[in-house]
């Protein structure tokens, strides 16, 4: 039974503000403990202030949250990951952006509020991949829920040898690569062409950027696999990114990447499916001519 919600965002738009302050009121009303994250109070009403727990770090709070709604883009939900890790706390997403294949609940807010206390959503579970090396170069935890890329720093090309296991894959001539999770084959792998995974599939993509040898096509690989990267080129470095955040290495540093030991409990509310959210954002089945 759903008792303790936190409330997460990144953002202080009028837009989410105005949900955030929605979503307190809803919540309240039902008589649910609501936690809020403290960059998210300043422009929320005034009379809620005092009724809410403020926090910065879910995890370090006594009693944590049954669980999180991240309101704003699927940006926001990807920092979300941040805030509850490995901890099993499920999040689901209140979108306040444009596109939102994470972000799912949309304007039937109270609805979905409802469904949600009355057990009506089922948890899906969501690999992430880890940058296993070089540790903590983005932080504490090199993890992300939709991608990891390695790109070009410049205008040169770079060549990134693959291997897999251990095996030889590929050296890749191109801009750089996108390492994706099947949550994120809806994301950056999109549009370069890659392949739409279902977000429940366990496998690993890998999507070149503007290949220079045109035979060459994005690859999907098992979960299980143990990736290693070596990247060479004419400068000195190259930029690597794990989600949202990104950092330039040197070419003397290799990347190893590979499924985190844990996932992502994410929220599906009754009538929010994966299969809808496609057909609406990308306007399948939809005909130009009306």
């Amino acid at each position: 039974m759903i008792k303790r919600i936190a409330i997460f965002g990144s953002d202080n738009r009028s837009v989410t503000s105005e949900c955030v302050t929605k979503i307190i009121r809803i919540l309240l009303d039902r008589g649910l403990e609501v936690a809020i994250y403290n960059k998210l109070l300043p422009k929320i009403n005034h009379e809620y202030k005092e009724q809410v727990i403020h926090y910065e770090n879910i995890l370090e709070e006594r009693k944590k949250p049954d669980l999180v709604l991240s309101v704003g883009g699927d940006g926001t939900f990807l920092e979300t990951l941040v805030q509850v890790k490995d901890s099993g706390i499920p999040v689901a997403g209140v979108n306040t952006g444009r596109l939102g294949f994470l972000a799912n609940i949309h304007d039937d807010i109270e609805i979905s509020i409802d469904k949600l206390l009355d057990n009506k959503f089922t948890i899906l579970e969501r690999c992430l991949l880890l940058l296993a090396e070089p540790e903590k170069v983005l932080g504490e935890d090199n993890v992300a829920l939709n991608d990891i890329t390695i790109q070009k720093a410049d205008l040169n090309m770079i060549r990134i040898r693959v291997l897999v296991d251990g095996l030889y894959l590929n050296t890749y001539w191109a801009d750089g690569l996108i390492i994706s999770t099947a949550t994120g084959s809806t994301a950056y792998n999109l549009s370069t062409g890659g392949p739409i995974l279902a977000p429940q599939d366990g496998s690993i993509i890998i999507s070149p950027l503007s290949p220079h040898n045109l035979t060459v096509r994005p690859i999907i690989l098992p979960g299980t696999s143990a990736l290693r990267f070596v990247v060479e080129g004419r400068s000195n470095e190259y930029l690597a990114t794990c989600d949202y955040r990104s950092v330039k290495l040197p070419f003397s540093r290799e990347l190893q990447i590979k499924q985190a030991d844990y996932k992502l409990r994410t929220i599906n509310v009754e009538g929010h499916d994966f299969f809808s959210t496609l057909r609406d954002k990308l306007m399948w089945g939809a005909d130009p001519r009306n």
